[in-house]
């Protein structure tokens, strides 16, 4: 080896060692933070965590006691909305773009749309819902507050299906086609079923992702201090109550803020896990 090759090899390996201990340094680094958050969150949301909390309806100001029942189902109900009206509009849209839109201008728009909505701030997406349903309604919902996050969903979900189902063999496509299926059959019965799992779990990190969004329900659901199933209704939820109650002056409030959002991040943490769990038996099945 020429002394050249060998101050090449060299500088390489130091390269190559700076690389792998500036990763090492970021990842330890970013974990540090949070895992600090973490702990954080489960030492003081603990302590608020008992039978009242998912019992009892938000206390007003100054009294001990109560919970955040109305505002637990205040976010499931919003959340059920943001499904119910993203997800199948995104599997729709998504299917489209990868079976039915190819080389098309639509298709190319609808991507442009669609990558503008996900780099979109979740404050515009309220604004532009506010202005959409708040404002002719003349007041608040928990109907609006779904459509802000299942805008929010819309793009992730979207993006998802579009890369499954390009990521289904097209020899599958075609024996289903040389039996002599129609292409919607091959697209909803073959299609589908084999992007499956990548489906779903695209819809779990868009629910993940909406669900601890604060800034659009400030302008479309707001909240309510009281139980309320109405839809067409301001409606109480996890995000407005913690905003709320952490900058409030009662200790009470703050202890159910930190409560919130220890229920909030554990449901985020359970969505992630079964996204994952999703992609593994997808991964496996392969």
């Amino acid at each position: 080896m020429s002394r050249g090759t060998r101050a090449l090899y060299r500088r390489r390996r130091t390269a190559d060692a700076f690389v792998r201990a500036a990763a090492v340094f970021a990842t330890v680094f970013g974990l540090f933070w949070l895992g600090w958050i973490l702990l954080t969150i489960l030492g003081h949301g603990l302590a608020g965590l008992r039978l009242a909390t998912f019992a009892a309806p938000t206390p007003p100001p100054g009294v001990e006691g109560g919970g955040l029942a109305n505002a637990i189902m205040g976010s499931l109900l919003i959340l059920g909305v943001a499904v119910a009206l993203g997800a199948p509009l995104g599997v729709l849209t998504g299917t489209f773009l990868a079976e039915f839109g190819r080389g098309t201008r639509l298709a190319g728009l609808v991507r442009f749309i669609s990558e503008i909505l996900l780099s979109a701030p979740s404050i515009v997406i309220g604004l532009f819902v506010y202005a959409l349903l708040v404002r002719p309604m003349g007041h608040f919902s928990g109907l609006a507050g779904g459509v802000a996050l299942a805008l929010i969903m819309l793009p992730v979900v979207i993006r998802t299906t579009e890369e499954m189902l390009r990521l289904v063999p097209g020899s599958l496509r075609e024996a289903a086609l040389a039996l002599g299926a129609p292409y919607w059959m091959v697209v909803t019965r073959v299609a589908w079923r084999a992007a499956l799992p990548g489906i779903v779990t695209g819809m779990l990190l868009a629910l993940a992702r909406a669900a601890g969004e604060t800034a659009p329900l400030l302008f479309t659901a707001l909240g309510n201090q009281y139980w309320s199933t109405d839809l067409l209704q301001p409606m109480a939820n996890l995000p407005m109550a913690i905003f709320q109650f952490a900058m409030s002056p009662y200790e009470q409030w703050h202890r159910l803020a930190w409560t919130g959002a220890l229920l909030i991040t554990a449901g985020i943490l359970a969505l992630s896990v079964g996204a994952r769990a999703c992609l593994s038996r997808k991964r496996q099945s392969a």
